[in-house]
């Protein structure tokens, strides 16, 4: 009750914008400002970018890709929040399934599936990550980041509205209860989506480093390709001639870099240690941190680093899910990358835009094994007729009901050479067989 009295008398109170018809949104990429606004902005005396009111951008009005709702209208778009709605719960707070319909003044985020996230007063987080995530997201567009439908300020109540990612996030696929194995082409693929993802927000004009890169803040569209999510920790890169920013240690446990726990000082090569981190855990299919696991082998990083440059010790460490099935050359250079990302020293670690031209020709390589199709062919008597003369009925009998046996194993084998490459991404048929699992909560945070 305190703290939401605190919040109450900290955070501004917003109001709706007088409505106006938004146009439909083409191929906008980035604003049309010359300059991106940034967080940074906020801290400068006299700025007059944001409403000292309600701590938006003033020129929020005339970003064309996003859009102000009410509560009111939310509701409507969730049910009112329904239970049967609920998709998880992360770090900001709950987040619902909706769907905006011709009750909600038409606009960009007309008749689509959404993502609705409410900002839990009692949480860790608060206004200044919402406005993180409305800012970046208001501004950034890429393939490879969620993309930000609209927001909602009104009174106390901090929301955000996204495109709706039917996948979830990959930690639910690598390690949830229900998870079906992904294939080692998939986890490349994911891998490389999101590096580009990074790579994009790296490299521009303004850096921004991410700070929260982590397996549960990758979403999976439908053909799994990765998409960042949750901005709410995000912040503008070093300035002029600084080297880093310095700020307060937030994140989570096992995926943070070394400097950053130990000194504040973050920059984009702390989030290249982060994706080092999930590109161990796509590598191995074990957690950053699982205190289940005996004391040494806690955190994931410390217990297999030293073995990523030992090829002879590689296969003790891939992940047994994927049975043998991967390409050893791809998985050594994978290894190789991860133990480079997780260097103690940040200056030797790759840029985003090296690990992506490092990952993305692995894509192509064709040397992952087939398991092998053992038949067993059956002795005289069990099959065959042992001799052709004086065929009587019992032999006529087994012989049919063999030959049906082997006739409905060769229907329902197909010979891993036949399959198209599009068939590593077949995992959206199992998660249409398997739905009852994927629909259980997962963490968004």
């Amino acid at each position: 009750m305190l703290l939401k009295i605190i919040s109450k008398s900290i955070l501004p109170c917003c109001v709706k914008p007088q409505s106006k018809q938004i146009e439909p949104e083409n191929k906008i990429c980035k604003q049309i400002s010359p300059k991106r606004l940034s967080l940074l902005d906020m801290n400068k005396s006299g700025s007059s970018a944001f409403s000292a009111i309600s701590g938006l951008p003033k020129s929020l009005i005339g970003w064309k890709n996003i859009q102000s709702f009410t509560v009111e209208e939310l509701k409507l778009i969730t049910n009112n929040f329904s239970s049967n709605n609920f998709l998880g719960k992360g770090g900001f707070g709950p987040v619902y399934k909706g769907f905006i319909d011709d009750r909600i003044t038409a606009g960009v985020a007309a008749h689509q599936t959404v993502a609705v996230k409410l900002l839990d007063l009692n949480s860790r987080q608060g206004h200044r990550e919402w406005l993180a995530e409305v800012i970046f997201l208001g501004q950034l567009a890429h393939p490879h980041l969620v993309k930000l439908i609209g927001y909602c300020c009104e009174d106390e109540n901090r929301l955000l509205v996204y495109e709706y990612i039917p996948q979830g996030n990959l930690e639910n696929h690598l390690f949830g209860r229900y998870s079906v194995s992904l294939p080692w082409l998939t986890r490349l693929k994911i891998a490389v989506g999101a590096a580009k993802g990074l790579a994009f927000l790296h490299g521009e004009e303004q850096p921004v480093i991410y700070r929260d890169f982590k397996a549960s803040n990758i979403l999976l569209d439908s053909d799994f390709g990765a998409k960042l999510s949750d901005f709410g920790l995000a912040l503008d890169g070093p300035q002029g001639d600084n080297t880093h920013v310095t700020t307060r240690i937030m994140g989570t446990e096992g995926y943070a870099a070394p400097e950053y726990i130990m000194t504040g000082h973050v920059t984009t090569k702390s989030d290249v240690y982060c994706f080092g981190v999930v590109l161990l855990e796509l590598l191995t299919g074990k957690k950053a941190m699982d205190t289940s696991r005996p004391t040494r082998e806690k955190n994931l990083v410390s217990w297999l680093r030293p073995l990523l440059r030992d090829s002879q010790k590689l296969d003790r460490i891939i992940d047994p899910k994927l049975d043998g099935e991967y390409s050893r050359k791809g998985a050594k250079k994978v290894a190789t990358l991860a133990y480079h990302c997780l260097s103690h020293n940040s200056k030797t670690r790759p840029t985003m835009v090296d690990v992506v031209m490092t990952l993305e020709p692995l894509l192509d390589l064709d040397d992952i094994p087939v398991n092998s199709f053992v038949y067993t062919v059956p002795t005289q008597g069990e099959c065959t007729v042992k001799n052709n003369q004086n065929l009587d009925e019992k032999y006529t009998e087994d012989e049919n009901d063999c030959e049906e046996q082997v006739n409905q194993v060769q229907m329902n084998y197909i010979p891993r050479s036949s399959r198209s490459r599009g068939a590593v991404y077949s995992d959206s048929v199992l998660h249409e067989t398997f739905s009852s699992g994927y629909d259980l909560p997962i963490e968004v945070a």
